[in-house]
């Protein structure tokens, strides 16, 4: 008798998950005649029905009308990406592309991990949210000058590992297009010491204030590392899944998008546990939306061995969890490998929040020196 009980508990198990699977791929609810067709022909549409009424007591089906077919709830997507969560099968083509864009040597590191996370938001077609350390050695390779209005002046910085900083400073008097362009060129003599410009008396003293203002908050900014840097990307992504169709799951999705702090929370937990987690539905334990209808997955990738960030990916609660845990353990892997490679054979540390000076060169580096982790002006 345990044994009958226990080969029809696992056949019921395996009646949901083909259930599930099903649903994933057609969005439709799925009757007992439709699933025989596909895959249960050895069990009658009789046997089937009654496994679906125990299920639906058991909070893993329900029905959206009394003579329609069954749809998963919550419950039975935790249970489907349980049981596939080791999946690491791939498409060929998707990892032949994910290797020919990641494996690249550069210093860019910034501009590595956005274009990195938009590449697996164009494969996954979910929204990216990429947690990363502080990458040191980084220096202001350009800053551009744009007028706002007669008060306002916004100040972009561009750094060599791709990072884009911007400033908004005011202005003791409305400067014209030529006045923010030789201003703009003070700061490129700044930098590198050539090609000093022909400034009035008044401009250089604007532009020497800025310069000056401006570096001062870079550096705060840079040494004050309290949080994880975070890259996203995909929000338009979620408009194409039919569930988000509805606007109050869909403004559900974009606050999780836009609530910086509660990703982070999310990437810092991945990123100690060492492995992949999931968030199904009201897992997320948002504070302030329902997230009945959104998944998350994320899984952490590493330097040297050593977990330093996390990648998530943001989507519907109907999502094709196993080819996206292929997917996103394939990314983990090679992003891995790239970073460690690239942070060797360019001599670039990293530092992660509450810990000090990981991995730094010197116990006490100085802020502007040839050499240390921040260097401002390059006038080699």
């Amino acid at each position: 008798m345990a044994e009958k009980k226990k080969q029809k508990a696992e056949r019921e198990r395996e009646v949901l998950l083909g259930l599930v699977e099903l649903f994933l791929m057609t969005g439709k609810p799925v009757g007992s005649n439709t699933l025989k067709e596909n895959g249960f022909e050895d069990i009658s549409s009789a046997t089937i029905r009654n496994y679906f009424a125990k299920l639906e007591k058991e909070g893993y089906l329900k029905q959206q009308h009394a003579s329609g077919g069954r749809i998963p709830t919550s419950e039975a997507y935790k249970l489907f990406a349980e049981h596939h969560l080791k999946c690491n099968h791939i498409d060929p083509k998707d990892r032949a592309l994910l290797e020919k864009e990641l494996n690249q040597d550069t210093r860019e590191i910034a501009a590595y991990l956005q274009n990195g996370s938009e590449l697996l938001s164009h494969l996954t077609q979910g929204a990216i949210f990429l947690s990363a350390p502080r990458f040191d050695q980084d220096i202001i390779t350009d800053i551009k000058v744009v007028g706002i209005d007669r008060k306002r002046v916004l100040i972009v910085i561009v750094t060599d590992f791709g990072l884009v900083h911007t400033e908004i400073l005011y202005t003791p008097k409305k400067l014209g297009q030529f006045t923010l362009k030789r201003i703009e060129s003070y700061f490129h003599f700044r930098l590198t010491g050539l090609d000093r410009p022909k400034l009035s008396q008044d401009e250089e003293e604007i532009a020497s204030n800025f310069y000056n203002e401006i570096m001062m908050r870079h550096i705060v900014g840079y040494s004050n590392f309290s949080a994880e840097d975070i890259y996203k990307t995909g929000f338009s992504k979620l408009i194409r899944f039919p569930e988000f169709r509805d606007a109050s799951v869909l403004a559900t999705g974009l606050s999780l998008f836009e609530n910086t702090s509660f990703m982070r929370k999310l990437l810092g937990k991945c990123t100690r546990s060492g492995e992949m987690q999931v968030w199904i539905g009201d897992e997320l334990h948002h504070p302030s939306a329902s997230t009945a209808q959104s998944s998350i997955i994320a899984i952490p990738y590493f330097i040297h061995g050593k977990a330093v960030g996390a990648i998530a990916i943001l989507g519907p609660i109907r999502m094709p969890y196993p080819k996206i845990f292929g997917m996103i353990r394939t990314f983990s892997q090679i992003l891995s490998e790239v970073l460690t490679r690239n942070l060797y054979k360019y001599k670039i540390t990293y530092r992660q929040v509450k810990t000090e000076q990981i991995e730094m060169q010197t116990p006490h580096p100085k802020l502007i020196d040839q050499g240390s982790p921040l260097q401002l002006e390059d006038k080699t």
